[in-house]
C-alpha cells in the first residue's frame, strides 16, 4: 500500500496515534524483541484493523498451540504503531498508522532473503497463511525482504 492510500482509507497518522488506535488482548503473551523478559499482553493497533489483528493471533495460536509458537519465536514482538518514516525514504510508514507489525526482527533482518530469514523456513507457511487469510500480506513472501514485516493490504 502506498502513503497516499494509507491517508485515503486510514486518515493521517500523528504522533501519539490520538484518534484510531486502540487496545486488542492478545490470545497469547508476546514478548518485546529487544527485551524478551517483557512480556505484553495487549498491543496498539489501528481501530479499523483491530479484528484482522485479532483474527491472525488467534488463528497463529489454533495452528500451532500454545507449546510451539515461543520456541518458533512467533511470539517477539517487533512493534506495531511507531509513528516513523520508512527507512532511507520520505514516505511515512505503515507502522505511523498501527497497521503493520514486525515479529521477530533479530532472526528476520531486513535485507535477508530467503535463503537465510527465519520466516521463509516452511514451519513458519502457517504463521504466514494466517497473515493473508487475515487481510494482510508479507513483503517477505510477496518482495523476498523484510521478512519480519506484515502490512494491511
Amino acid at each position: 500500500m502506498t502513503t497516499q492510500q494509507a491517508k485515503s482509507r486510514f486518515g493521517e497518522p500523528n504522533e501519539t496515534g490520538e484518534g484510531y488506535l486502540e487496545r486488542i488482548i492478545l490470545p497469547y503473551p508476546m514478548r518485546i524483541a529487544w527485551d524478551t523478559d517483557l512480556v505484553v499482553k495487549t498491543m496498539m493497533c489501528h481501530m479499523l484493523v483491530k479484528s484482522n489483528f485479532i483474527g491472525v493471533f488467534n488463528d497463529i495460536l489454533a495452528a500451532y498451540g500454545p507449546e510451539a509458537i515461543k520456541p518458533l519465536g512467533i511470539d517477539l514482538l517487533g512493534g506495531c504503531f511507531n509513528y516513523r518514516k520508512k527507512r532511507n525514504g520520505a514516505a511515512m510508514s505503515m507502522h505511523s498508522w498501527g497497521i503493520a507489525i514486525d515479529l521477530d526482527p533479530s532472526r528476520n533482518l531486513l535485507k535477508e532473503s530467503h535463503r537465510t530469514a527465519r520466516f521463509a523456513r516452511p514451519e513458519y507457511k502457517k504463521m504466514i497463511d494466517a497473515f493473508y487469510a487475515n487481510g494482510f500480506i508479507s513483503l517477505g513472501r510477496e518482495f523476498d525482504y523484510d521478512w519480519m514485516h506484515f502490512e494491511i493490504k
